[in-house]
Parts: structure tokens; sequence; C-alpha cells
């Protein structure tokens, strides 16, 4: 039997940047992805845990960190003698569990790289939200797999917190609720078509003005206001946009 899971280069310690997650949480995540996409199924058995390793590019020794956490989840029992089998429950959180964006095939690990950080006046074409006038703004390009698939214009209302750009985590929502003290509780989506803006770098593979997928998105933290709004542009044909309900 062939066993394939991860897709894109294999994850390497030396590669890693320092606001990265750690590798055992970014394999962890990407399992989660894939049993949420369907694509680990309920009993499946994993793939020897050298031969998983290797896919993943670490140790053996990470890779047990990365699956003793899915096991404390509920996502996998451990047969002593036997293997890993993957096991379905009805939540299927995880750090990047609001986070929607998926490959054709579904899964990917989402990653992210930081194109901007900067605090500033909010402008009038935003919507209504936080408490304060001013907002730090991230642009990033996010990946699956190491793929460039979007790029992204967050506002976080100044209001919530200074935001240190070298502290900067993968995942902002993380990085919220360790470093801000605050989590997000509820997201509200509007998903149609619009033109890439001229700041995405080169690199994307669609050009700027081209239509493409198109998120705007308000978060929710503890008060009834939004703490976050967001504006995310995806290529259509290198992810998908995907809404689970259970």
């Amino acid at each position: 039997m062939v066993y394939q899971f991860f897709r894109g280069p294999p994850l390497s310690l030396h590669t890693v940047r320092s606001s990265a997650l750690p590798l055992h949480v970014q394999i962890h995540e990407a399992l989660i992805r894939d049993i949420a996409a369907g694509r680990l199924s309920d009993g499946e058995k994993l793939p020897p845990e050298r031969v998983l390793a290797g896919q993943y590019g670490t140790t053996v020794r990470t890779l047990r960190k990365a699956l003793a956490q899915l096991e404390k989840d509920g996502f996998l029992t451990r047969v002593q003698g036997s293997g890993n089998y993957i096991q379905h429950t009805e939540e299927t959180g995880g750090i990047y569990s609001l986070f929607r964006l998926e490959l054709p095939q579904g899964g990917g690990l989402p990653t992210a790289h930081v194109l901007d950080v900067l605090e500033q006046d909010k402008p009038p074409d935003l919507p209504t939200f936080g408490a304060s006038d001013r907002a730090t703004r991230i642009q990033r390009v996010r990946h699956l797999d190491h793929l460039p698939v979007a790029v992204e214009d967050i506002w976080l209302d100044r209001s919530a917190g200074a935001v240190s750009p070298e502290a900067l985590s993968e995942s902002l929502y993380l990085y919220y609720r360790r470093s801000l003290g605050f989590w997000i509780r509820r997201i509200e989506d509007r998903v149609w078509l619009g033109p890439l803006p001229d700041w995405a770098p080169k690199s994307f593979p669609k050009a700027p003005g081209e239509m493409v997928g198109y998120i705007e998105r308000l978060s929710w933290a503890q008060a009834d206001h939004p703490v976050e709004f967001s504006r995310t542009w995806f290529d259509p044909d290198r992810a998908r946009y995907v809404q689970r309900l259970s």
C-alpha cells in the first residue's frame, strides 16, 4: 500500500519561521483538516509512524507529539501492537476551525506570509466595527500545503490591543488568545467575486484586477460589536470556500 497524505514539500525544522506554529502542531492541524474534509475516514488506519514522519519531514518523536494531541482531542484511537486509527467526532475543531479555504480535493495545511503590519486610522470604506477610530492592518499571503491560494487584508480594532509584528503566529486567532487575551467566538462571512487588489505580490498566481473569489468577514469576541474586519481574495483554481454544518 502507498501512503500519501501530505501534498506539499516536507516541512522542515530548519525552514519553519520563528513565528510559525511548532511542527507537531502543524501536523496535528493538517490531520484535523483532512478528517473534516473526509479525506481520512472513520476507522481508517494511519500509515506506520516512521512512514508518516517521513512524509512530514520530521522525526517519529515529533510526530508522536502530534498524534498524542490528536488522541487527547478524540480524533485518534491508538491500539498497541496494531497502529493508529482515525476516530470521527461531532466536533472537528482546531486552531483553523474557522478557516474556510481548502484545496479542491479537501484539507490542506494553512500557513501565512506577512506582507505588512501597520496601525492607522480606519478608512471610510470599511464597515463599522470596534470601539476605536484606529486599527491594526495586517496584509498576508495565505498558503495551503505551501501553495499560495489567497491574499488577506485584516483590520483589528485598536481597542483590542497593540499587535507585535515579530510575535505574530501563523494563526491570528491563536495570537489573539495568547497575546491579547481574547478569542473569536463568532464570525459572519459574505462570499462573492471581487477584483484582486493591486498590492497582491507578483508571485501570486492571479494578476491584480482579475476577478477571483472574495470573502468579507466580521469577527466577534466577548463584546457585542465586531472586533475585526477582514477581506480575503482567493484563487478559485487552487482553493474552495467550504462551510460544514453538523
